[in-house]
């Protein structure tokens, strides 16, 4: 057992180039042992970890065959959020798991995990992302015309077909969308289409009883109505000058035969002419009747033309009137002149007759008079009853107009939602109809599922330069620590730090030769075993990659 020596202990001085190569000289396994161990770590991690392939489609959205100005769409939704609405859709719970067990993915995993946790790891391995976007002219919105699709999986195969499967999914998904979308929308728009269909006619039924109710007193009327009681009331007026006219006629005639039945009293007596008195007094009955006859003539004058029958028939009649003053006039001359009595002639008997059938032929006048009375009379009463009625109707007018200007503005607003609903139904049967021949909005595969050729992950020279650079960072901190930590001399320079002393020589370490080439072996048998393990376990893992590598 050798004797225990104290080791002798120096403060810490500058060091330089020398010193850093010498404490890298002196720990050199310290440094190189981390360093190979991470590689190994690094290579048997790089090879061990699984690949990961990633296969893409790209899925072109190609626009409507019929632009939509002329058949609008029913679906309004943009490409992006329905396609954020078919990818929640594919990647449900059910078809994924459907996915699953199509294509055996996830086995070992399946195995440690429940198949919920695989489904999430699933999702998070499924990317879809725009490829290109173009600005909507009718909207000026930015809009997706194409997409990608991509898987990450271990097997490339499966990766690619899961990824096609998951293509023609959103294909599928999306014809699906738009028909059923489309569908609902067109029974949704045919529901209402009805109901405004039975709303207009029950509104056009109120309108065609209201117009039947109230037939005449229609706001619409008014106009008509006063035009009418204007024409009613100018008639009545006419009707009422016609009675008084013939009343004045009728009065003239009865004046005319009690002078011809005086003329004819005087006949029978024996003489030819009247009494001045009576001739008098038959002169100033017939002034009166031209007098009233000018009055009427000049009325109607104010209220008709020349050319109306009844102002020429008073001018007629105005006429003769005085014609018969004249000739009672004359009759009057004669008969001053003519004071004698004479006998009766037989011209004084033909003037009786001629007398007798006057007064025949003016009551005959009368009696038309009296009945043309009875019919002016009759529709003089008429024509008052119509004139009350459409003074009734244009008085109850205003009520009606506030009932009827309701009930046109509710069909006025039925006919314009059925006129709209009807349209839009229309654009909707043919939007549909195109939907169902694939002639709207679709999406194709524009390329296919490709068939990775080299894994995505893991980056291994990546994993291999970062073990390494742990291993030699972890080596230089334990050569570090220890040469903190020691506090010894080590060389010529620690000894002239520590004594301030010249050095007048030096003395090797003579150790034990046996001693010496048995640490050597025991050293490199140590390097060798590790080594050894670590190229196997480096050639294992390498040799394992390239053999289960698909």
């Amino acid at each position: 057992m050798q004797p225990t020596q104290d080791v002798l202990s120096v403060g810490r001085r500058p060091m330089d180039v020398e010193d850093y190569i010498d404490v890298v000289r002196r720990h050199k396994s310290w440094i190189a042992g981390p360093t190979f161990a991470s590689l190994v770590i690094a290579v048997v991690v790089a090879f061990l970890w699984p690949d990961t392939y990633i296969s893409e489609s790209t899925i072109q959205v190609l626009p409507p065959q019929v632009p939509e100005r002329y058949v609008p769409s029913n679906v309004n939704s943009e490409m992006t959020h329905r396609i954020n609405q078919m990818a929640a859709t594919i990647q449900s719970r059910p078809n994924l798991a459907n996915l699953i067990n199509t294509h055996g993915l996830y086995r070992s995993e399946l195995k440690r995990k429940p198949l919920e946790d695989v489904i999430e790891e699933m999702k998070r391995n499924i990317h879809i992302s725009p490829v290109t976007t173009i600005q909507t002219p009718t909207h000026g919105r930015t809009a997706i015309s194409a997409f990608k699709v991509s898987f990450a999986y271990s097997n490339r195969h499966a990766a690619q077909k899961v990824t096609a499967d998951l293509a023609r999914g959103f294909i599928d998904e999306n014809i699906r969308t738009l028909s059923s979308q489309s569908a609902a929308t067109t029974d949704f728009l045919k529901d209402q289409w009805e109901a405004a269909r039975k709303r207009l006619d029950e509104l056009e039924n109120k309108m065609t009883e209201f117009r039947l109710k109230n037939a005449g007193r229609l706001p619409e009327q008014l106009q008509a109505n006063l035009q009418t009681l204007r024409s009613l009331e100018t008639q009545l007026a006419g009707v009422n000058d016609a009675i008084s006219r013939i009343g004045q006629e009728k009065l003239l005639f009865e004046n005319q035969i009690r002078i011809y039945q005086d003329q004819l009293a005087a006949l029978k007596r024996g003489g030819s002419t009247l009494s001045a008195r009576a001739q008098d007094e038959r002169l100033a009955l017939v002034e009166r009747e031209v007098v009233a006859m000018e009055n009427n003539l000049a009325a109607l004058r104010q209220r008709y033309k020349e050319t109306h029958p009844d102002v020429q028939h008073a001018q007629a009649q105005l006429e003769m009137i005085r014609k018969r003053r004249d000739e009672i006039v004359r009759e009057l001359a004669q008969a001053k002149s003519e004071s004698a009595p004479v006998v009766p002639t037989q011209e004084d008997l033909r003037g009786t007759r001629e007398l007798e059938a006057a007064i025949a032929r003016l009551q005959a006048q009368i009696q038309v008079k009296d009945l043309e009375l009875a019919e002016r009379t009759k529709e003089q009463k008429s024509l008052t009853q119509a004139i009350n009625t459409y003074n009734a109707r244009i008085q109850s007018s205003p009520l009606m107009e506030r009932e009827y200007a309701e009930l046109s503005r509710d069909y006025e607003l039925a006919k314009a939602r059925y006129e709209e609903l009807n349209t839009k139904k229309s654009q909707s049967e043919i939007a549909t109809a195109l939907e169902t021949r694939h002639y709207g909005e679709r999406l194709e595969v524009l390329e296919s599922a490709s068939l990775p050729e080299t894994p995505n992950k893991p980056n291994r020279l990546m994993i291999i330069g970062a073990g390494v650079g742990i291993g030699l960072m972890l080596g230089v901190f334990l050569t570090g620590a220890r040469e903190m930590k020691d506090t010894s001399l080590k060389n010529l320079k620690d000894a002239r730090a520590y004594t301030n002393l010249p050095v007048l020589g030096t003395i090797p370490l003579l150790e034990n030769d046996l001693v010496v080439r048995r640490k050597r072996r025991l050293v490199w048998l140590a390097w060798s075993t590790a080594c050894l393990v670590g190229v196997i376990a480096m050639s294992g893992s390498i040799y394992y990659y390239y053999a289960t590598r698909v």
